[in-house]
């Protein structure tokens, strides 16, 4: 059971959903000191902008491509009753969300090595 495509799934969606609400809350965090005037967001921004958290941009973008393909495929699961084509689904979108992290993580890393 814990080795299934269905279980997998599961997990890193509701991995990925925890870590875009985590994401969402530290945005928040460091917009919302712009109130608190410009010293204190510059702060923030700065502290945002380590290495670290370039390759947190990354993580970032790996969540929001596999679980927005997840819940697509999800979706087409659900109301186009393709159950049996479920685990193959679940290769494509992995796949899929694979080579898009790695487009668009390349020109993160690139920026963050840069400067």
């Amino acid at each position: 059971m814990y080795k299934s495509t269905g279980f997998i799934s599961f997990v890193l969606r509701r991995f990925t959903g925890v870590a875009l609400v985590l994401y969402l809350f530290t945005h928040m965090w460091v917009i919302g000191s712009v109130n608190s005037g410009p010293e204190a967001f510059d702060a923030r921004l700065n502290l945002v902008q380590t290495p670290f958290f370039k390759l947190a941009e990354i993580a970032l973008l790996a969540a929001v491509v596999y679980h927005a393909f997840d819940g697509i495929r999800l979706i087409i699961v659900h109301y186009f009753d393709v159950t049996e084509y479920r685990k193959s689904l679940f290769y494509a979108i992995f796949a899929i969300s694979a080579i898009l992290v790695i487009a668009g993580g390349i020109p993160i890393l690139l920026f963050a090595l840069e400067g």
